[in-house]
């Protein structure tokens, strides 16, 4: 019989041996890559320490808005293309596509604007030649990492 642990990231139970992390001595599965990048850029604000709950493990959400600005709108079919390899990823809430503009709405313990915009350049062969050159991302990496790294129990790590 399989055992299965609970992915820390999105609480899901998986087999044990399902993209497997040794992380303090301790053995972690996660339900997809997804979840065990998260898990690995910032594994504090998943486990936190003794006595002291990480803010996944307080059922925290951190909602994000970001807006992309494209130079020129998407046709209804790529508009399809993105929003279902938006939706297939943890974390995102909802994507509202309207003339040249996306916007992403989205769980920052779950996902991040990376992961996203790496989503995004994975379907740009879907979506037809100069794709990227079209997308003018609003994120701000920087920042977001920042409050990734300031949610973290006992991480050490501070933006300044």
């Amino acid at each position: 019989m399989n055992e299965t642990v609970k992915d820390p990231v999105c609480h899901m139970d998986v087999p044990a041996t399902s993209f497997p992390v040794e992380y303090e001595g301790i053995h972690f599965a996660f339900c997809s890559a997804q979840c065990k990048e998260r898990f690995q850029a910032n594994p504090h604000l998943y486990i936190g320490s003794p006595g002291r709950k990480a803010a996944a493990q307080q059922g925290k959400q951190i909602i994000k808005q970001r807006r992309m600005v494209l130079s020129a709108p998407l046709d209804s079919g790529q508009a399809d293309v993105v929003k279902r390899a938006l939706r297939e990823m943890m974390g995102i809430i909802d994507i509202c596509i309207e003339d040249k503009e996306i916007d992403i709405r989205y769980d920052l313990i779950q996902v991040t604007v990376g992961q996203i915009a790496d989503r995004l350049a994975s379907v740009g062969s879907e979506l037809g030649s100069g794709w990227m050159e079209r997308l003018k991302l609003a994120f701000i990496n920087y920042q977001e990492e920042c409050e990734i790294g300031n949610l973290e129990v006992d991480s050490g790590k501070r933006c300044h």
